[in-house]
C-alpha cells in the first residue's frame, strides 16, 4: 500500500509468562490516511500499550467499548472488532492468553469479556507514565524489557486447575470436543464447571469452542475448499461453516480469505495450534 511506512518487530514471551502470553510485537506505522481494520474473533487478547496517536475502536459488534484509546485491552470476543490507527502509530502489543487475564490484570475475564477497556483503568502501573517511559526508549528490545519486568511484577496465582484443565482440551482438540463430555469427567456439575470457566475465561466453554474451531477453520480458507475445510474442522455443513464466519469475522468465507484480514497469529508469524494431554485435576 502506497502512502504507509510500517515497522514489526516480534519478541517470544519471557518463560517466566509461558502459557499466559503468546508473544509480543513492537509496531510503529506511518500513514498519509488513517487506517481502518477489522480483526476477528481469536483466543489471543491484545494489551496495546501505545506511545502514538491515540487509537480509535470503531465498533465491537458482539460488546461494547467503541471510543478513542491511549493503551487499551481487548478482552475475549464472540465477535469482530473494528479498529481506526492514527496516522502516526506506535505501540508495544502483547498477546495474552484467556488464561492470563486474571493472572496479569487482576481481573477475572468475565469482567472484560466483549469489551475494550482502557489499559489505566485495569492497571495503573501500565498507565500514561508506561506510555511515556516506552516513548523515551532508545530500542525496541528497551522497550519489550519495560514490558515483560512490568507483566512479571503483576504475575499472580494460577488459574483453577479445572479451568486449565478444561480450555487445554479444548484447544487441542480444535474446539471439537464436546463440552458434555469434558465435564463428565470432572465429575463436577455442568453447571459448576461452566460458572468456573466463564469466571476465569470471560465466555462459555461452548462459546470458547466455537471460537478455537473457527480460528483454526480460518487458516484453511482460500487453500482448500470450503466443504472440505467444514469436515475437517467438525462442523456440520458448509453452511454451518458460512454461519460461523460472519458470527465470527463479521463476513462469509469467501470475502474473509480475499480480505486477508490481520489477526493476532499473523501479527506474531505463528498459527493455533493445540496443547499437550494431560489428567483430570483432582477434585479437593
Amino acid at each position: 500500500m502506497t502512502g504507509v511506512t510500517r515497522e514489526l518487530v516480534r519478541l517470544p514471551a519471557h518463560p517466566g509468562l509461558r502459557g499466559l502470553v503468546a508473544g509480543v510485537v513492537g509496531f510503529r506505522e506511518h500513514a498519509v490516511v488513517p487506517l481502518e481494520r477489522r480483526q476477528p474473533a481469536g483466543t489471543l487478547l491484545p494489551l496495546v500499550l501505545s506511545f502514538g496517536d491515540p487509537f480509535e475502536v470503531v465498533e465491537v459488534a458482539a460488546g461494547q467499548g467503541a471510543g478513542t484509546y491511549g493503551s487499551f485491552f481487548s478482552g475475549f470476543m464472540p465477535g469482530p472488532v473494528s479498529t481506526r490507527s492514527g496516522r502516526s502509530h506506535a505501540c508495544v502489543q502483547v498477546y495474552l492468553s484467556p488464561l492470563g487475564v486474571s493472572r496479569l490484570l487482576g481481573v477475572p475475564g468475565r469482567e472484560v469479556a466483549a469489551s475494550v477497556v482502557k489499559v489505566e483503568d485495569l492497571v495503573p502501573e501500565l498507565g500514561t507514565s508506561f506510555s511515556e517511559r516506552l516513548a523515551e526508549a532508545a530500542t525496541w528490545q528497551e522497550r519489550f524489557d519495560l514490558v515483560q519486568s512490568a507483566l512479571l511484577a503483576l504475575a499472580g496465582e494460577p488459574a483453577d486447575p479445572l479451568v486449565s484443565w478444561l480450555w487445554e482440551r479444548i484447544t487441542e482438540s480444535g474446539g471439537r470436543a464436546r463440552i458434555r463430555d469434558l465435564v463428565a469427567q470432572t465429575g463436577w456439575s455442568h453447571r459448576h464447571v461452566t460458572t468456573a470457566f466463564q469466571r476465569t475465561m470471560g465466555l462459555t466453554p461452548k462459546a470458547a469452542a466455537g471460537i478455537v474451531r473457527f480460528e483454526r477453520a480460518a487458516v484453511d480458507l482460500g487453500r482448500l475448499p470450503l466443504a472440505e475445510i467444514a469436515a475437517r474442522h467438525g462442523y456440520a455443513d458448509q453452511s454451518h461453516l458460512t454461519r460461523d464466519s460472519v458470527r465470527f469475522a463479521g463476513e462469509p468465507p469467501a470475502v474473509l480469505a480475499a480480505s486477508r484480514r490481520p489477526t493476532a497469529h499473523t501479527a506474531l508469524g505463528t498459527t493455533p495450534a493445540g496443547g499437550r494431554a494431560r489428567g483430570v485435576p483432582a477434585r479437593a
